[in-house]
């Protein structure tokens, strides 16, 4: 079951972050289809927020057709993403692991890494050019 967290300095609203965190969980095969998010109670005890937060997370889900609501049961994920088999993540994560080690070697910080991740992934590549 996925566990929430909230970053109360990231600039993003609490429950984005919440349906960040569930998109994440489906691309990574954390959660997959049947799978049941934590009880909205459980949620806003735990990361410390109003429950109305987790239940506009929770409803945003439903209208993007990843959650179904079952009353007095749970909210159960019902969609995917459509990401490439999670098979397929591990050598890119590997990949991924040596090059933060070689960045790290370098002297760069999380937020410098980061900062670089995102420079590179919204820079077009030069065959997009």
């Amino acid at each position: 079951m996925i566990e929430f967290h909230i970053e109360p300095r990231s600039g993003v609203a609490p429950y984005l972050q919440l349906v960040h965190q569930v998109r994440q969980a489906l691309r990574l095969g954390l959660l997959s289809e049947g799978d049941r998010l934590p009880k909205v109670k459980e949620v806003a005890a735990k990361v410390a927020i109003n429950p109305n937060t987790v239940l506009k997370a929770y409803r945003q889900l439903e209208n993007e057709g990843l959650v179904s609501p079952k009353p007095g049961v749970g909210t159960f994920v019902s969609g995917t993403l459509g990401a490439p088999a999670v098979s397929e993540h591990e050598p890119l994560r590997r990949e991924l692991s040596r090059w933060l080690t070689t960045a790290r070697a370098a002297g760069l910080d999380e937020e410098s890494i980061e900062a670089l991740f995102r420079q590179t992934v919204r820079s077009p590549t030069e065959e997009e050019r």
